[in-house]
């Protein structure tokens, strides 16, 4: 259903029940005239035609766009103003309708007494209106955003892919002449990396272990290329094999720590990998390789030119907001160490 069938819907049956609900409590007083009833029923048209005439106001004067301390002293001074018109329109109601008791309801008490009460009632229909318009605008601003999050992630994911297969197939290309039987290896782990990079291409999160095995596939095949310059170790927790990650998101720290650790060492290095749960239940990867963070590198992920770590940081705070980190340091001027946190949470995304 629409806003503006709802709208009607609620505007009319609920001034029309504000009319019965009066006029039943009236009958039990001093029961009911069809005078009462017109004079009622009057009433409550007026309502009806007041708030409605005040919802145009709001509409074309655009007041969801005041801000909050504006928006509260219009709407006060709005329902001031409604309050006293009706007011004066209950005394010329019951004027038309011959029931108007002048010595009594027009003292000065008792319209101050129907002043406050009829702004009551539009107070009530005015924070109803308000809290509807911004609960509707607040749940189609979250599924805008949850739109846009889903875009940038396809674009993130379409900056990562090309980036992860062009450095592979140098990889495979620099054993093909320096040794053929191992580059047979290396072509079935670029096989199975490949068809991992276009299965999961489309998921938001994947299991650890999926992650995990494709990590060592394509640490393999590096070490293949680099021989004894690379040292590889592992130290992985088993309840870490309970989360999801998103997909390529560890490759693309190994991949970081070869391309600008590694390969800039003419001894080579180490990459240790370390997955363990917090005691918040929280998954901690943690990846340390020999190397330095230098100001370079920091530049061109700062400025877009470098994909790998700024992808990562916006996959990770576009999937899990601020419960996820990432921090990246230099450790003993020998490594650099990557950290990222994976909230409890991860379990339950795809």
């Amino acid at each position: 259903m629409d806003r503006s069938r709802l709208y009607w819907i609620f505007q009319i049956f609920g001034w029309a029940a504000f009319a019965v609900i009066n006029l039943f409590f009236v009958s039990l007083i001093r029961g009911i005239t069809s005078v009462q009833i017109g004079a009622y029923l009057s009433l409550g048209a007026f309502y009806f035609v007041s708030t409605h005439y005040f919802r145009h106001i709001i509409k074309r004067q655009n007041w969801f766009n005041f801000n909050l301390s504006k928006l509260l002293i219009q709407a006060f001074c709005a329902l001031l103003v409604l309050s006293f018109a009706n007011v004066i329109a209950t005394v010329l109601i019951n004027w038309i309708f011959g029931i108007l008791r002048q010595q009594e309801d027009l003292k000065p008490i008792v319209l101050l007494v129907n002043m406050f009460i009829s702004f009551l009632y539009y107070a009530l229909w005015a924070m109803m209106y308000f809290l509807y318009h911004f609960l509707e605008n607040y749940n189609t601003t979250l599924k805008y955003q949850a739109k846009i999050n889903e875009v940038k992630l396809n674009q993130l994911r379409n900056q990562l892919n090309p980036h992860f297969i062009f450095n592979a197939l140098n990889s495979v290309r620099a054993l093909v002449d320096e040794n053929p039987p191992k580059s047979k290896e290396a072509i079935t782990q670029l096989s199975n990396i490949l068809r991992y990079s276009l299965i999961m291409d489309k998921k938001r999160t994947i299991d650890f272990s999926d992650e995990i095995k494709i990590v060592r596939d394509y640490l393999d095949l590096e070490s293949i290329r680099f021989e004894e310059r690379l040292k590889i170790s592992y130290d992985i927790e088993k309840k870490a094999y309970q989360y999801k990650i998103p997909p390529m998101m560890l490759q693309t720290i190994v991949e970081n720590a070869i391309k600008h650790g590694i390969s800039n060492l003419m001894r080579g290095g180490l990459i240790h990998i370390q997955c363990f749960v917090g005691l918040t239940d929280d998954l901690y990867i943690v990846v340390k390789n020999s190397g330095q963070l230098t100001n370079s590198v920091q530049r061109k992920e700062n400025d877009g030119s470098g994909h790998g770590i700024s992808n990562t940081i916006q996959r990770l705070k576009l999937i899990y907001g601020n419960k996820a980190s990432f921090k990246m340091r230099n450790f003993d001027s020998e490594f650099v160490v990557t950290e990222i946190k994976i909230p409890k949470q991860s379990t339950k995304l795809d």
